[in-house]
């Protein structure tokens, strides 16, 4: 158990981005009163650990910056608390694939030396328990490459975390890249090539898996950098999606945030959110060939783990399967006993979630 609790950070991750995307991210933004001691001392640390960055550099270019992604990506895709981190987990178990690791997603820029220390004490700090969930957490375990890209680049959508005034703003522009511009977009690939490059060297793997709500948005920009990408796409209950949205954004973004929101705010940013990023993938799933795409109920795949792994290997024609099988069926053996929350639904949010997500509900045949 590590010292720190989440909502008590004296920091927030920031303090691992580059100097330029730091102050890229706040420059011009209001920091509120509350959060100034916060704010001043993410600066402070980030400024000290982006002086080692040339050494970084120097060995990126040195060891993988003229290297070749040799095969095309993995995504899983799909809303946030619809089952992409269990699903991220069972395919991790396949050796052959590399990751994001938690301990990259706070520390991209040192990675490639230092990294023994600063796990370390990243470790030592860090709950061993993810705060919303129960999930498991260490420095080695898959994780969301979106919070790696949030301090490698100000082009990504999780600025709203640190910046929650400007949510919608965010997401129009780089969750959606409805309203990004053509230099922010090659940004963007350029940092998330270097991001799997550096993750495949971490993880000592050849396919780059990812777990990341975010990508659900940019189908038309993956495919422009990895034509023959394979695509999971999960989809859950709208209710339990909306209940554990509601718990999962209200809790993380406290020690985080460097502005105040309410929790109605916040609340009327997962609706909206939610609705632009459904319809976004329905726009662009016409573009990945069919034979590279499959949709499941996250209910059908937590049933049936196993079996529905087996499927999503063998559909979307994936090596590796009988390689992983037993160290796949270990890792279900072990989560048979796990506790999920639990989530009632009360009046509110059935009349939220069928007022404002009814085409979920009907295209997916989803009912109480």
């Amino acid at each position: 158990m590590g010292i720190l609790q989440f909502d008590k950070l004296p920091f927030n991750t920031l303090v691992g981005a580059d100097w330029n995307t730091f102050k890229a991210v706040t420059g011009g933004r209001e920091i509120d009163k509350e959060f100034r001691k916060k704010f001043i001392l993410s600066k402070i640390i980030c400024r000290l650990l982006s002086s080692l960055n040339p050494i970084e550099e120097k060995r990126y270019r040195k060891l993988l910056a003229d290297k070749t992604v040799e095969m095309d990506p993995v995504f899983i895709l799909g809303h946030w608390r619809s089952g992409t981190t269990f699903v991220h987990n069972v395919f991790s178990c396949d050796k052959h694939f590399g990751y994001n690791t938690t301990y990259q997603t706070v520390f991209p820029h040192l990675m490639l030396w230092g990294q023994g220390f600063f796990k370390k004490n990243m470790t030592f700090l860090m709950p061993d328990k993810r705060p919303t969930d129960n999930m498991e957490l260490k420095v080695d375990l898959p994780q969301e490459e979106e919070f790696a890209l949030a301090n490698m680049m100000p082009c990504t959508y999780y600025n709203f975390w640190f910046l929650p005034k400007y949510t919608m703003e965010y997401c129009d522009k780089y969750l959606l890249f409805d309203t990004i511009s053509e230099e922010e977009r090659t940004i963007f690939k350029e940092t998330f090539l270097k991001l799997i490059k550096i993750s495949l060297y971490n993880t000592h793997g050849q396919q780059f898996l990812s777990k990341n709500p975010p990508h659900t948005g940019r189908v038309k920009t993956l495919l422009e950098m990895f034509p023959n990408a394979k695509f999971i796409y999960l989809k859950r209950n709208p209710y339990t999606v909306f209940e554990s949205s509601r718990s999962f954004f209200t809790n993380t973004i406290q020690s985080l945030r460097l502005q105040n929101i309410t929790d109605q705010q916040i609340e009327e940013n997962i609706v909206a959110v939610y609705r632009k990023l459904f319809y976004k993938f329905e726009e662009e799933k016409h573009l990945i060939p069919a034979e590279n795409l499959i949709e499941i109920k996250f209910e059908d795949f937590e049933s049936n783990a196993f079996d529905l792994t087996q499927q999503i290997y063998r559909q979307l024609a994936l090596p590796g399967f009988e390689e992983s099988r037993t160290d796949i069926e270990n890792y279900l053996a072990k989560k048979k006993g796990y506790k999920k929350n639990q989530y009632k639904y009360d009046e509110r949010t059935i009349k939220i979630v069928e007022e404002n997500w009814d085409f979920a509900l009907e295209q997916w045949g989803y009912s109480l």
